[in-house]
């Protein structure tokens, strides 16, 4: 069908949903805007669906949630005998409405459903479905976008978000489906009063509480500490869980961004509620002015990535997601292995665009460090691998540059609440022992030298930014450079082909990992640029390492590389 034949059917089909109706009437003269909304459907990727809330086969609405819930369900009952799925969701627009319509659809295929009564974090997510032994979860969130965004992403039975394979099955499936003619659906009052669908009760929340507080180390000095914290939920789900585990740490002096509290899908004071940038934490870097806390704290909508800022002479100084995850596994190292609990034989796990300054915290403590794809589902594979040989405990720490960490194997994605326990933790520690993360930050630097990482995003919106980034890819891919900003390229690694060439030697070798839309180029003297395009986003991603003594050096050699590098994107 054309856009414009799709545009009919829907203001035919699409009624249940005055909102899209609404939509629709107001751009039946705007060929522009129907064709943005009908030259594609939403793309089902690895990690789910996310695009825009709106009306059309490109856009996040009951229709195509239904449609792709329906190849979940297809897959479910085609791979599991009696299968049931877990749902959660956060504080988006339409989040409710969302899960409520996934949960319709899969009773109506037969499939048991057990849904939290209300918003609730990524990793109550992933909790859920292992503790109620479920083979499937759905998440109703689009992360850190900006409020127009909502998504939907999907977990198997392990807990993580669903394997390639299993991506690709599902996809088949939700292709084959006419989106108003194929979808089973059903009440959900009438569902619920039959028992298909379940509320999870506060059992399965406490039972997190309880994993999250049996991953602390020197929780006992928390309450004594005199630690000082400023915390936003971003308006999101982080608000509830993230305060309980506070407070039972015996962390009182927290001060909520009152701005911030409570759910709003909107949110007004943060257009973009990403940790990862200052704009997000601007009301709670105002807070921090006044109230002078130890510590600021921020949580993303779906609570599964935590930014933190920290005092720096008359300001407050924010810290990347590799500085804080690289203290953390310093700080987990170091602290098991005087209490003695460190495993035999421990392994932590990163994303090959995280800091490489990890594989030498590995080196000092004995820790076996393992690179993965970008994506938290393949450090949760990592941990279902050990599990598998009985060796889970041999899991430390994992983390990824997006600010997303988890310390133990409950959960098989990040999760904010046990990071931000214990950030908070290793703040009082080193707090008890006169020393600010500022410092310790600085400490870990002279340590092992200065690794600056930057992230720099460009955006590429509607289908002509879709085919401009498959063109930059493939001019990266085919006619890389061999030196960037002065340096030169020893090693080009591309994910795609599952090539590696040492351009010292001429030789080749074979990527072991998943083939994945990668490129990474290895410079001389240790610093590095990978290159990948967003898999929930319409972005290419750079990643760049300056390696050098000192941070002024390190910040030059960036600029640098990321002018050279970057010159392909004009």
């Amino acid at each position: 069908m054309t856009e414009s034949e799709l545009f009919d059917l829907w203001r035919t089909n699409a009624k249940e949903d005055p909102d899209l109706q609404s939509e629709l009437e107001s751009i039946k003269n705007d060929s522009d805007a129907i064709f943005d909304r009908f030259y594609r459907d939403l793309e089902f990727g690895t990690g789910g669906l996310r695009g825009v809330i709106g009306a059309g086969t490109n856009r996040m609405n009951i229709y195509t949630v239904r449609r792709a819930t329906q190849g979940f369900a297809d897959y479910l009952n085609q791979e599991y005998k009696n299968p049931s799925v877990a749902i959660s969701f956060d504080s988006r627009i339409k989040s409710d409405v969302f899960s409520k319509a996934a949960a319709e659809v899969l009773a109506a295929n037969g499939i048991k459903v057990h849904i939290y009564t209300e918003l609730m974090p990524t990793p109550c997510l992933s909790f859920a479905v292992r503790a109620l032994n479920c083979q499937g979860g759905i998440m109703v969130t689009a992360s850190h976008n900006p409020a127009k965004y909502n998504g939907y992403k999907v977990y198997g039975e392990d807990g993580c978000q669903i394997t390639l394979r299993g991506a690709e099955i599902i996809l088949e499936k939700i292709n084959s489906l006419d989106i108003f003619k194929d979808v089973k659906t059903s009440s959900f009052d009438e569902e619920l009063a039959k028992g298909n669908i379940k509320y999870i009760g506060q059992d399965v929340i406490e039972d997190f509480y309880k994993h999250v507080l049996a991953e602390g180390i020197n929780a006992d000095l928390c309450a004594s500490s005199g630690l000082k914290v400023v915390y936003t939920p971003l308006n999101g789900t982080g608000n509830k869980p993230v305060r309980e585990i506070l407070s039972r740490l015996g962390i009182s002096d927290v001060t909520i961004v009152k701005e911030q509290e409570n759910p709003d899908g909107n949110f007004t004071t943060c257009p973009y509620p990403n940790p990862e940038i200052r704009e997000a934490l601007e009301v709670g870097l105002r807070y921090c002015n006044e109230v002078k806390p130890d510590l600021l704290l921020a949580t993303d909508p779906d609570c599964d990535r935590v930014g933190i800022a920290v005092p720096d002479g008359d300001g407050y100084a924010l810290f990347s997601g590799n500085e804080v995850g690289a203290l953390l596994l310093e700080y987990i190292c170091q602290q098991r292995i005087k209490k003695g609990t460190m495993p035999k034989n421990p392994i932590a796990v990163k994303t090959i665009v995280t800091t490489d300054i990890v594989n030498l915290i590995g080196k000092e403590y004995g820790v076996e460090i393992i690179d993965v794809l970008t994506g938290f589902k393949f450090i949760g594979e990592q941990i279902g691998l050990l599990e598998a040989k009985g060796e889970e405990n041999r899991y430390i720490f994992g983390f990824e540059e997006s600010y997303g960490y988890l310390s133990g194997s409950y959960v098989r994605d990040k999760d904010a609440v046990n990071a931000s326990m214990l950030i908070c933790e290793m703040a009082a520690y080193y707090r008890t022992q006169g020393i600010t993360l500022l410092q310790a930050r600085e400490n870990m630097y002279k340590k092992y030298g200065m690794f600056l990482q930057t992230l720099h995003s460009f955006t590429f919106e509607g289908a002509s930014g879709m085919k401009r980034m498959s063109e930059i890819m493939t001019q990266l891919r085919n006619a890389h450079p061999t030196e960037i900003g002065g340096l030169k390229v020893e090693r080009f690694e591309d994910y795609q082909t599952s090539v590696a060439k040492d351009l010292v030697n001429g030789t080749e070798s074979q990527i072991t990992l998943p083939k994945s839309n990668v490129l990474a180029f290895y410079l001389e003297g240790g610093s590095k640029a990978i290159v990948r395009p967003s898999g929930t986003e319409p972005k290419i991603k750079t990643y760049f390492t300056a390696k050098q003594p000192t941070r002024a050096e390190a910040e030059e050699l960036e600029k640098k590389l990321y002018n050279d590098f970057t010159k392909v994107f004009n």
